[in-house]
């Protein structure tokens, strides 16, 4: 008995360990703002911890992983142009040996969209990669849904 309770107090240490040791430096959040009864932005917003940076939408291939958010065909909007941002910041980076443009601190994408009827619920998902001078976190993918009215 005693080395059953010893055994499943280190197996409770081990996974408080572990989940303590799961970094989450990138927090995102949603929002949107009708511009007429027929047109809307969404707000696509990453809230990033000092140190870390998320890459931009352009990216060039060799890089890192880019941002993208990819919104499905939907009956209830037609997207209008393409996502923008702001403007990056722009660096070489050793560990890719290229250019390359990212966040810090914070980013907000933004969306324009044309409603078919007046409202909508605006679903998505968002593929990101996180870096800091040390190390790069695996690109996560992200679902968001935004209401619209």
């Amino acid at each position: 008995m005693k080395k059953l309770i010893t055994a499943t107090v280190i197996l409770f240490v081990f996974a408080v360990t572990a989940k303590a040791q799961v970094l989450t430096p990138v927090h995102w959040s949603y929002g949107a703002k009708k511009l007429n009864d027929n047109e809307a932005v969404v707000f696509i917003k990453a809230t990033i911890d000092d140190g870390w940076h998320v890459y931009s939408q352009t990216v060039k291939d060799g890089g890192p992983v880019k941002t993208t958010i990819t919104f499905p065909v939907s009956s209830e909007y037609i997207l209008i142009g393409k996502t923008i941002e702001p403007t990056p910041i722009t660096r070489n980076e050793k560990v890719f040996k290229m250019d390359v443009s990212f966040f810090e601190h914070e980013v907000i994408f933004q969306q324009k969209i044309k409603l078919k009827a007046g409202q909508a619920t605006v679903k998505g998902t968002l593929e990101y990669m996180t870096c800091n001078d040390h190390q790069c976190l695996p690109p996560d993918d992200v679902e968001f849904s935004i209401p619209v009215k």
